[in-house]
């Protein structure tokens, strides 16, 4: 599998807040969001519920990671998805990087990926 989730009751904005201080809490920041809805409007003139990509990225784990293997920055960030349902609630996917890392065949690159995975999925336990 490839990734992770739970599903909360909070609202959108709750949740993307509460999702942020969770990875914060593990010494993730976000880098960047993508707002899927707002693209998806002005690029297509589709509505879909908010839906926002979070990239989140732990500046320890990607020194390490590029000291091991200098072309994984193709792999980073994680993502991590926030999007509203049609019921109300909200759905967090969190992205499983070992499954990525595998891909570069390098033993301590999928090591580190362990790490920041345990990392991630203390940040969703939070938001239980």
């Amino acid at each position: 599998m490839y990734n992770f989730s739970i599903s909360l009751k909070d609202n959108f904005d709750t949740a993307v807040k509460r999702v942020t201080e969770a990875l914060q809490q593990e010494k993730f920041g976000i880098l960047n969001e993508i707002n899927i809805h707002t693209v998806l409007k002005s690029k297509l003139n589709v509505d879909i519920p908010p839906h926002r990509i979070l990239h989140a990225c732990n500046p320890s784990f990607s020194q390490r990671l590029l000291g091991k293997e200098p072309n994984i920055s193709v792999l980073l960030p994680c993502n991590v998805v926030v999007r509203e349902e049609t019921d109300g609630t909200t759905t967090v996917v969190f992205m499983d990087p070992v499954p990525v890392f595998e891909l570069t065949n390098n033993p301590e690159a999928v090591a580190i990926a362990k790490e920041a995975k345990e990392m991630l999925m203390r940040a969703r336990d939070k938001l239980v």
